[in-house]
């Protein structure tokens, strides 16, 4: 960088009702740079434990400012000069007992350096940051990782480090399998997300970017003064190219991101939610399933993704698990075996509505001793070439070969797909845990296109109500979602039975670029598709949908998938078939839960 790094942090301990700490400089080891943060702390003599976040959105931006409206919502005990977007609030926290750090990831806000989010690189800068922490004369040494979405995803990543000091996590709603569960679902790249994502939310806030205490999401000026364009775009390593550009694991660029979930050791609560079905929602689940943690837990949770984490209810859960690893408090017993189930879930039943928090109060909670539930009866539901979905008809091996047709290359705004249904349900079921589809498919190629050599598969599970309405239910934006989704590009349908990580209930796939396999029109290829894990309870004359489309359909929001290069007429246009007889048999296995 050109410009000369100056050290001017502010101390305020008179304005609010904690110390404030601005523009704090942190020192990388082995001459990496520095990280800046701000630090806020209780007005006391005595040591507290910290709380730290490392992200990309500024420091400096406060929440009425980032998102006014969803502020406007916020539970008000939450509500300081310094709230932040998806962080812990400071006046709340500190007057909790705890030390806030809010830090600027490398490369962005007032923090020099090279941006890569989500890179090995800046999360060894984080690990940094929770090691100085830990080492202050106003901590106790004890420090514990709490936000939301990216605040949560990068935990697991410096969890697994083992920084010195690192107590207690709480991911809450954060993916942790950067390529399966963010940017290529079943193989298939998510460019929507990730484009509004990179654009509206990082790049405006790079460090050295001219013009963010102007922006619509007001920031602060970068303290060593502007970079020109060309230096900017050579300072980053930009998210929407690199995704596009490499398509498999073993690529340098995924590879590098890649980390052991068993390494991480402390204790953790991991929180997800039922409506993240194209975000966050696999890598709570998966996070939680392979941590190395003695002490680990799993809580569900319902609502958009900005506002349960305020609720009074939930933050009562954050800090008596952190009170119990950070301070030695421990009401509940968080730290004694046996003594807290692992595992609590909310249970969808009935239709509320959406984007209503209020509404969304009605549903039951329930514990539960493992996930996923050791009593659950994993169940087929045959699909059948006039479109029913059945658990009493398994297919006749001898019945007549049959297709089930519908158009490639799908679109948000020209939707392709068939519906399976089932009959309506006889009896209250409960479906709770892992899905995966099996499907029998293959390509016809157009009279007069070129020929295809891929198929792409969307799946969605559906839920209708005794009324045979649909039922929806919050998605991340407060949009409405389905019960659940899921992807499987056919080139890549290579499961890894040899994994450890590798269930019948959740095919395991590398994604390796040595697991292409060739798909040839008018093949028949036999196929497993990861389903996310989804919650409801069927009620009395109830039915599920089970959807197979060949693009995004409705309930993927802003998480799409229509990358021209990715999805290319050239690969993809033609007739995509589900086929029957044979011997051939579909099918969609559920997670039934009987009654305890």
């Amino acid at each position: 960088m050109p410009n000369e790094i100056r050290d001017l942090k502010v101390v305020d301990e008179t304005s609010f009702p904690y110390v404030f700490e601005k523009d704090v400089s942190v020192p990388l080891k082995a001459g990496r740079g520095l990280i800046r943060c701000n630090v806020y702390r209780p007005k006391t003599d005595k040591p507290v434990p910290v709380l730290v976040t490392y992200g990309p959105y500024g420091k400096d931006i406060w929440y009425q400012d980032f998102h006014p409206k969803s502020f406007s919502e916020v539970n008000p005990n939450h509500k300081s000069a310094h709230a932040a977007w998806e962080t812990p609030d400071p006046g709340f926290w500190t007057n909790a007992g705890y030390a806030v750090v809010r830090a600027d990831e490398r490369g962005l806000g007032q923090s020099p350096g090279f941006l890569d989010t989500m890179s090995r690189g800046t999360s060894e800068a984080f690990f940094d940051v929770v090691e100085w922490a830990a080492e202050q004369p106003w901590s106790t040494g004890k420090v514990g990782l709490l936000g939301i979405s990216y605040y949560a995803g990068s935990q697991w990543r410096v969890a697994a480090r083992q920084p010195k000091g690192l107590a207690a996590i709480i991911p809450w709603e954060g993916m942790s399998d950067y390529y399966r569960d963010r940017c290529r679902h079943g193989g298939i790249l998510s460019d929507g997300f990730i484009r509004f994502w990179w654009n509206r939310q990082v790049i405006t806030n790079q460090y050295g970017r001219p013009g963010r205490s102007t922006a619509q999401i007001k920031g602060v000026d970068t303290i060593e003064g502007d970079l020109p364009e060309e230096e900017l775009v050579a300072n980053r390593q930009d998210q929407t190219i690199d995704n596009a550009a490499n398509r498999f694991r073993d690529d340098a660029y995924y590879a590098s991101k890649e980390y052991d979930m068993a390494d991480i050791q402390v204790p953790m609560l991991s929180v997800g939610n039922w409506g993240g079905i194209l975000l966050h929602l696999r890598g709570n689940v998966e996070g939680y399933v392979h941590a190395g943690s003695k002490f680990k837990y799993l809580r569900m949770i319902t609502g958009r993704h900005d506002l349960p984490f305020y609720y009074e209810e939930e933050v009562e859960i954050q800090k008596s698990f952190l009170d119990a690893f950070l301070k030695g408090e421990d009401s509940v017993g968080w730290a004694t075996e046996g003594k807290v189930a692992p595992v609590s879930l909310v249970l969808r039943k009935g239709n509320v509505g959406f984007n209503d928090a209020e509404a969304e109060k009605v549903y039951p909670r329930r514990e539960e001793a493992a996930w996923p539930i050791p009593r659950t009866q994993y169940t087929n539901f045959y699909l059948t070439p006039d479109l029913g979905l059945t658990a009493q008809d398994k297919p006749q091996t001898s019945d007549p070969k049959r297709k089930v047709s519908y158009r490639a290359l799908g679109t948000m705004k020209d939707q392709k797909f068939v519906h399976f249904t089932t009959a309506p349900f006889e009896a209250e079921t409960e479906i709770t845990g892992h899905v995966v589809a099996h499907l029998n498919v293959s390509v016809t190629p157009d009279p007069d296109g070129p020929t295809p050599s891929d198929i792409d598969l969307f799946v969605t599970l559906r839920y209708l109500g005794p009324d045979g309405k649909e039922v929806f239910y919050t998605g991340t934006a407060g949009d409405p979602v389905p019960l659940t989704k899921g992807w499987l590009r056919v080139s890549l349908r290579k499961v890894s039975t040899e994994s450890p990580k590798h269930r019948a209930y959740l095919p395991h796939r590398d994604y390796s670029s040595r697991d292409v396999q060739s798909v040839v029109q008018g093949d028949v290829y036999g196929v497993d598709v990861e389903v996310w894990p989804t919650q409801v309870v069927v009620e009395k004359g109830g039915r599920i949908v089970f959807e197979v489309a060949s693009g995004d359909t409705q309930g993927s929001g802003i998480f799409t998938h229509e990358d021209k290069n990715d999805r290319s007429p050239e690969v993809f246009q033609g007739v995509n078939n589900i086929c029957f007889g044979g011997g051939l048999e579909n099918y969609v296995t559920l997670p039934i839960i009987p009654e305890a």
